[in-house]
């Protein structure tokens, strides 16, 4: 561990550890099958991964165990870390919301005084209580919190939710959000004072943001009329002005853009009428602006 690679702390098994492997990969880092160990090193850069409990990254970055980590914000504010978040990563996202027996009712945060809310975050739920000057018991549980309604432990529960199919097994539904969260990387606030690691640091931020922007991007190619393709640049959110191409066919060009992934079908019938044909859409490995 003294070698002077960059340490980066993962969750070891868990919905985060597949897609943030999925990410140091598509940086171009060659990470290999884990297996059982705690410690791997990259093969191709000063890089070597923690493989740890979630709940434990936090602190592990805090006191400089590993230098860089990523983990849930939910875990970040709950262990309340003196840790700096420097980029969030856009997955594993969730909520933590209020949830209650199907056969109740939950109005207004007000019909929360003098109740009995379980929750895994008890940090991050009284900071949302006392946001919405909200006087509530708070009963902090470990695990297996959508329970606590039906043994009476508690009258409301506080909880992650994703899809909501674990609160409609238990018979409760969700109510208000209390906080969202996603993957983050987050750093220790002291790496600075290691130029060295602070470099490899740099560079590895730099890959990750070309991922990055690479998975929330399409690459869009078209052939048009020549004469539409004014039409076609106001319809494209592209990042930049679209590559124009001329064809065989002097009346036809090949527009390229690249676009926001998520706007393709929004605008693909404008594109359609404007006179776009042979539309393709391709993913990207890497983009680096």
């Amino acid at each position: 561990m003294l070698n002077g690679n960059l340490r980066l702390a993962v969750q070891k098994k868990g919905r985060l550890t597949e897609k943030s492997l999925q990410l140091l990969r598509s940086s171009g880092l060659g990470i290999e099958e884990y297996s059982e160990r705690l410690v791997i090193s990259a093969r191709n850069y000063e890089l070597d991964l923690l493989f740890l409990r979630d709940d434990d990254i936090p602190e592990y970055v805090q006191d400089g165990v590993a230098d860089i980590g990523i983990v849930g914000e939910d875990i970040i504010f709950e262990k309340r870390a003196d840790v700096k978040i420097i980029r969030k990563l856009g997955y594993g996202k969730c909520k933590l919301a209020l949830a209650l027996p199907e056969t109740k009712q939950l109005n207004n945060l007000e019909e929360l005084d003098g109740q009995r809310i379980a929750t895994s975050f008890p940090h991050i739920l009284q900071d949302f209580l006392d946001k919405n000057k909200i006087k509530a018991k708070i009963v902090e549980i470990s695990g297996s919190v959508e329970i606590a309604p039906t043994l009476g432990v508690a009258d409301y529960i506080c909880d992650l939710v994703s899809t909501g199919n674990t609160l409609k097994l238990n018979k409760l539904k969700k109510s208000f959000d209390v906080f969202e969260s996603q993957a983050a990387l987050i750093v220790n606030k002291d790496l600075e004072q290691n130029q060295a690691k602070y470099d490899i640091l740099q560079n590895f931020l730099f890959r990750i943001d070309s991922a990055l922007r690479a998975k929330s991007s399409k690459y869009l190619m078209m052939n048009a009329p020549k004469e539409s393709l004014d039409s076609i640049k106001s319809i494209l959110p592209s990042l930049k002005s679209p590559t124009v191409v001329p064809l065989a066919d002097p009346n036809m060009i090949a527009v390229h853009a690249v676009i926001p992934a998520e706007e393709f079908w929004n605008i693909f019938n404008q594109l359609k009428e404007a006179g776009a044909t042979g539309v393709l859409l391709l993913p990207i490995e890497n983009m680096i602006l």
